[in-house]
């Protein structure tokens, strides 16, 4: 089996290209390069991870300060999983100081070279677990907002926290530090990444729900629903919580409790097409 088999195709962003540019003008090659090379263990990391959870990669997309992968497979697999994979790229960086470290003590690595590869492997690392999606840290923090909360109010919450985040740093960059055009670049970059995600919200939902109605959701345990029978489907839907299935209890008029599966209530709204029906409507319909 070839290299190009087992790896992704790996893509360049344009920022990336711009970086180039700017490196060109004011010779810093040596210092791009070193970065690049950090970027591709971190996000070699990332992918060797999700390979063994056997996750479908379509690329790896590389951009200054770090890089994305491109994959469905967020927000569909467990937690712990999602957990694991996106701590791999971090944890590269300590990979990285003990290889320098022991290049240095070998005399492999120039001192000079040396000090240059630990200040950028430290920036890389700090970098990229800054809670601002779709940075490593951003992730993390998408975790620890769905162990407590509904996946849809996680996920709005993260992003509304990363765009508020991203505007904070620009801020802080104007008033209390020097202005550099690179980290200017990289935060517009990050809440133009916020922008497009807030955009697409509502398609990433439906992923959430229509992956749990083929049955694709990993379940850790049983969470019951109560609802009042006014409520459509999506205000129901909105409460389902990632690593749980719901039994879900409606409560009728006449104060009698109607019990749906969640499953029912994904059928009927992806197959059955029932958008406009009550969840008390559905489930008289199911328990006649």
């Amino acid at each position: 089996m070839t290299i190009r088999k087992l790896l992704p195709p790996i893509h360049i962003h344009p920022i990336l290209l711009i970086f180039m540019v700017i490196s060109f003008f004011t010779g810093t090659f040596v210092e791009l390069f070193i970065i690049l090379v950090i970027v591709l263990i971190h996000e070699l990391g990332h992918y060797i991870a999700a390979a063994l959870f056997k996750w479908r990669i379509r690329k790896v997309m590389l951009w200054i300060f770090g890089g994305v992968m491109d994959t469905d497979e967020h927000g569909t697999r467990p937690l712990r999983e999602e957990f694991f994979v996106t701590i791999a790229g971090p944890l590269q960086h300590f990979v990285i100081y003990g290889m320098v470290l022991i290049g240095s003590a070998l005399a492999f690595v120039p001192a000079a070279m040396v000090e240059k590869i630990l200040f950028y492997n430290t920036i890389i690392l700090v970098f990229n677990l800054l809670p601002i999606w779709p940075l490593d840290g951003g992730k993390l923090l998408f975790f620890l907002l769905s162990i407590k909360l509904p996946f849809r109010k996680a996920y709005h919450i993260m992003i509304m926290l990363s765009i508020v985040l991203t505007l904070v740093v620009i801020l802080l960059q104007f008033v209390f530090y020097s202005f550099t055009l690179s980290a200017f670049l990289l935060m517009i970059f990050l809440l133009l990444e916020n922008r497009s995600e807030w955009k697409k919200k509502h398609y990433v939902f439906i992923r959430f729900l229509l992956n749990r109605y083929k049955g694709e959701q990993w379940i850790k345990d049983v969470r019951p629903i109560t609802v009042p029978a006014q409520y459509s489907l999506m205000d129901v839907f909105i409460q389902f919580k990632r690593d749980y299935k719901h039994p879900i209890y409606v409560q009728m008029p006449n104060n009698t409790r109607l019990y749906i599966d969640e499953a029912d209530c994904l059928q009927s709204y992806f197959y059955d097409k029932n958008y406009d029906l009550t969840i008390g409507e559905i489930a008289m319909f199911h328990a006649s």
